[in-house]
């Protein structure tokens, strides 16, 4: 009886270890709402502006969340400004050179200090920022949402399983690290470029 016992329990803790492994989340939006928002607050003109392309996978382990990894990646040429001319210089050789830089990326190399609560974890993303062809080393607060089951409610199909993840962080970089016209035009365009991202990954299940 005893033996029997034993080996109902190692089974069930096989089975939840097996139910515990990472989920795959991909960040491409099929309602195409996903976006992230960028301003450089200069003195003569505040500029803001989106970015609607994109893309990338996070693979999120709930029972382990500091080992998160993934990468995000954003199609230059989706950046918009409200001004027409602004956002032609914006793609231009002068700035981004778009054709040339056709992705911005983010990828994750660690998740520090991961507190978790209510399916949120919030944590220092830690990662290779590449903007222009320069790659730098940044480190990202941000939360991280998960809500399970909730794919078919947000496409309005109940009947279609899957889970979400929702990443959310702000941060901001210095344009001429990553060579966009160091110390040109700082009274019209700040030296500070301020990032910010609510972005939802998806994880349908059969």
């Amino acid at each position: 009886m005893k033996t029997s016992v034993l080996l109902c329990v190692t089974s069930l803790g096989f089975a939840a270890s097996l139910a515990a492994a990472p989920i795959s989340f991909d960040f491409k939006d099929p309602k195409g709402v996903n976006a992230i928002q960028f301003s450089l607050d200069s003195v003569l003109e505040p500029i803001a502006g989106t970015a609607s392309g994109i893309t990338g996978t996070v693979s999120f382990d709930p029972a382990n969340p500091s080992a998160t990894t993934g990468k995000i990646i954003v199609a230059t040429k989706s950046l918009v400004v409200p001004n027409s001319m602004m956002n032609g210089h914006l793609l231009g050789d002068g700035w981004l050179n778009a054709p040339a830089n056709p992705e911005i990326t983010f990828e994750l190399t660690a998740l520090a200090g991961a507190k978790t609560a209510n399916n949120v974890t919030s944590a220092i993303a830690a990662g290779k920022f590449t903007l222009k062809g320069v790659t730098k080393e940044i480190n990202v607060p941000v939360t991280i949402t998960l809500l399970p089951g909730a794919f078919g409610k947000r496409m309005n199909k109940p009947e279609i399983k899957g889970d979400l993840l929702v990443l959310r962080g702000e941060f901001t970089i210095t344009r001429g690290d990553y060579g966009i016209q160091p110390g040109q035009n700082e009274d019209k365009v700040n030296t500070e470029i301020k990032l910010s991202l609510a972005v939802v990954g998806s994880a349908p299940k059969a």
